[in-house]
C-alpha cells in the first residue's frame, strides 16, 4: 500500500461501506471486483464515482472498498458517502464542493417497522363493512 491512505466508513439503509483511499490512477475496487462488475447499472456507478467529479480528483486516487448488508442502491450509496468522507480527510479543501452537492450527509431514511393490526407499516387489512 501507498504512504497516506485514507479509511472512511459510509452507510446507507442497511449497508455499511469501508473505503480506502490510496494514490493511483482511480480504479475502484468493490469486493474485490472491479466497479463495473460489481454494479451493472451505470446510473448506480455514476453515483458511486460523483465525489470524484465533484472535487475534481478523477483518476488521483484508487478506492477499495468492503461493503457488506442492503441491496444495490443501498450499498452504491453507503459507497458514495464512503468517499466523500475519506476525500474530506485527504483535503479539506475538498469539504465546501462536497458539502455543496451534498455528498457529506448520511441519508436517515430506514425503513419504518410493521405495525400490529396492519399489513404493512402504513398499509391496513382490507376494511369489510359486511
Amino acid at each position: 500500500m501507498h504512504a497516506h491512505n485514507t479509511n472512511a466508513v459510509g452507510r446507507r439503509k442497511t449497508s455499511v461501506a469501508r473505503v480506502i483511499l490510496s494514490p493511483g490512477s482511480g480504479k475502484v475496487v468493490v469486493n474485490k471486483k472491479p466497479l463495473d462488475q460489481f454494479f451493472p447499472l451505470e446510473t448506480l456507478r455514476s453515483d458511486v464515482v460523483k465525489p470524484f467529479e465533484v472535487t475534481q480528483t478523477s483518476g488521483k486516487y484508487d478506492a477499495h472498498i468492503n461493503v457488506d448488508g442492503g441491496g444495490s442502491t443501498g450499498q452504491a450509496g453507503a459507497i458514495r458517502l464512503g468517499i466523500a468522507r475519506a476525500l474530506v480527510e485527504m483535503s479539506e479543501d475538498n469539504r465546501s464542493p462536497l458539502r455543496t452537492a451534498g455528498l457529506l450527509t448520511r441519508d436517515p431514511r430506514m425503513v419504518e417497522r410493521k405495525k400490529y393490526g396492519q399489513k404493512k407499516a402504513r398499509k391496513r387489512f382490507q376494511f369489510s363493512k359486511r
